[in-house]
């Protein structure tokens, strides 16, 4: 039978197992904690593990069913949910729209538990997530204002590029050399930040709310050289294409919800997911499970 093993810190967190509040527990072995701390070690099995994505992080539900009609609807860009993952060196680090970086993979070398750290950053809580890549063997996102639903005066995302790593849970600005030639003090928002199945990265550049608009879409082999400017049709080719998510493995979902990706990790196959309403996201989180 799967079982969650939680970890309690120094601060008070939601249980996953609840979702209620519980006091701090005096652990011997986290009072000497160094590094990043996983939010919970799970041990997936035969049935599998749902969780909700919230503000203060993601929390252990029973059923997904337990989702449908808790958040309202809300266009995309605005939304929490997983934006972007990427699989490497065995792990799976997703880039949460509005929230921060999750990461899930082997607790230990060789093990079959899955830890699950979370990397919340507040400077997201009003922008997009628009890429997530590897620089400098580093994961980094790039987040931007996004205007297309809601008119804003909230200024262009500074600093608009965040990475971490497993020293702390506190994400940090980075700098990617490629996008220097934009600078955010002159109004440029970057939107699209990918690496094609080509090996060219794609980034598009745009400042919307300038006297006079403009969008600039480039391509480059390396991040930290500059790009070549394309057109739109070879950016939007670029793009990978929107398939129906499907695997034996995975348990159906209710009507209105959909899985939006999925990943390996140990012995473990996990999946993100969800409640879908033409460009609006409700709730949304991710199952894992046994493979």
């Amino acid at each position: 039978m799967s079982l969650i093993k939680m970890v309690f810190f120094t601060l008070a967190l939601c249980s996953f197992l609840s979702c209620t509040r519980s006091e701090p527990a005096q652990s011997s072995s986290l009072i000497n904690w160094s590094g990043a701390y996983p939010a919970a070690i799970l041990q997936s099995g035969e049935h599998p593990l749902w969780f909700l994505l919230t503000e203060d992080g993601p929390v252990h539900i029973t059923a997904v069913e337990d989702a449908a009609a808790i958040y309202a609807l809300v266009p995309w860009p605005y939304a929490l949910h997983i934006r972007f993952m990427n699989e490497k060196d065995g792990h799976i680090v997703m880039a949460v729209n509005r929230d921060g970086f999750l990461k899930l993979g082997p607790y230990k070398t060789g093990s079959h538990d899955l830890a699950l750290y979370r990397f919340p950053a507040q400077a997201w809580q009003q922008y997009t997530v628009g890429g997530l890549v590897y620089f400098d063997d580093l994961p980094a996102a790039v987040i931007y204002h996004d205007r297309r639903f809601l008119i804003s005066d909230t200024p262009s995302s500074w600093p608009r590029i965040w990475s971490f790593n497993m020293n702390s849970n506190i994400p940090f600005p980075a700098d990617i050399p490629v996008l220097r030639q934009f600078p955010h003090e002159e109004g440029w928002d970057i939107d699209t930040l990918r690496l094609a199945e080509n090996g060219f990265y794609y980034y598009r550049a745009a400042r919307r709310n300038a006297l006079q608009p403009e969008v600039r879409i480039y391509r480059t082999a390396s991040l930290a050289q500059d790009g070549q400017e394309i057109s739109v049709e070879m950016f939007y080719n670029s793009a990978p294409r929107e398939n129906i998510i499907s695997h034996p493995s995975l348990p159906r979902l209710p009507e209105g919800f959909v899985y939006t990706g999925t990943g390996r990790t140990a012995n473990s196959l996990f999946a993100s997911w969800e409640e879908q309403e033409d460009y609006s996201i409700g709730a949304a989180g991710f199952v894992v499970i046994k493979h």
